[in-house]
């Protein structure tokens, strides 16, 4: 079978679709069918089907594409036996991360790769849902992705490792009449408007557990995933919000105060494809981000 091919039909089954998968291998949709149909044809039974405008795969293409990722693994075990052999592997290595993951980690990480010889960190942001995350390690080798405290895993067939847990406090104007407390119940916070994320992002599932305890659901007011501008509103007295403790605990626009009463915080872990995680580079990579997670939470413990 055609490395390149088994390649293609394991995209189609990680993207949910031929058009998505051509986006991630850089190729046309074209090309992604016809590595599909080579494969059908060496294998002897279809591997896809029509559904309405697009195609999934079958049962016998599910099962190749789960089988293509021991091919990939073996493929990136063997370069990784020939590196062994270096002193130092070198290479390029892809980090992604949401935005204020981004700004917490992604400094301090260039910081540490740059005393690493022959290895170059190339970052991105990408703030999406919580469940497109694991789509994202089909193109970037390393993801820093965040869900919340009750939320489940990534599921099967990416490699998960932890990084920190983050507190999320209430954020509020400095001259906010709640500003003072020592920390703050639900109850405290019915009256108040709030600046939210929104829906199918980790920090929504949090304000609706404040309202379930509250028993009213939280007044939003605006919905802004960008934390730096719901800083901006918050300490213009335009609202509260929930921010990330370590991320905004010196932001002078705002007060951020401790929640009781409901476990709020997030947990922000690096997913990688499995093949991926085999490259000696990428590890040496992600053992400095681990590090650097480690030592980002350490004084405040």
């Amino acid at each position: 079978m055609d490395v390149r091919a088994l390649r293609a039909l394991r995209a189609v089954a990680t993207q949910g679709g031929v058009t998505a998968a051509a986006r991630v291998l850089h190729l046309t949709p074209s090309a992604v069918s016809q590595q599909v149909a080579l494969l059908e044809r060496a294998v002897g039974v279809p591997l896809t089907e029509r559904v309405g405008r697009g195609v999934r795969l079958t049962v016998a293409g599910e099962a190749l594409a789960a089988a293509a990722v021991d091919v990939e693994v073996a493929l990136e075990r063997a370069e990784a036996a020939v590196d062994r052999l270096r002193t130092h592997p070198t290479g390029t290595v892809r980090v992604s991360a949401f935005a204020s993951g981004a700004q917490l980690l992604l400094p301090g990480l260039l910081d540490r790769v740059a005393a690493l010889p022959g290895v170059v960190v190339e970052c991105s942001d990408d703030d999406v849902a919580q469940d497109a995350f694991v789509g994202l390690t089909d193109e970037i080798d390393v993801v820093v992705a965040h869900r919340g405290d009750d939320s489940p895993g990534w599921g099967p067939g990416v490699v998960v490792r932890p990084l920190l847990r983050e507190p999320l406090d209430v954020a509020l104007a400095p001259g906010h009449p709640l500003a003072g407390r020592a920390a703050l119940e639900p109850a405290d916070l019915v009256d108040q408007d709030w600046v939210a994320v929104r829906e199918g992002f980790p920090v929504a599932r949090v304000l609706d557990a404040i309202g379930t305890r509250a028993g009213a659901p939280p007044r939003v007011r605006h919905r802004i995933n960008d934390f730096h501008v719901a800083a901006a509103l918050v300490g213009a007295g335009h609202g509260i919000a929930l921010l990330p403790r370590y991320t905004f605990g010196a932001d002078p626009r705002v007060r951020l105060v401790p929640l009781a009463g409901v476990r709020a915080g997030r947990h922000v872990e690096a997913l990688l494809r499995p093949d991926r995680a085999e490259r000696l580079v990428v590890q040496r990579v992600l053992d400095e981000l681990v590090a650097l997670a480690t030592a980002v939470t350490a004084p405040r413990r």
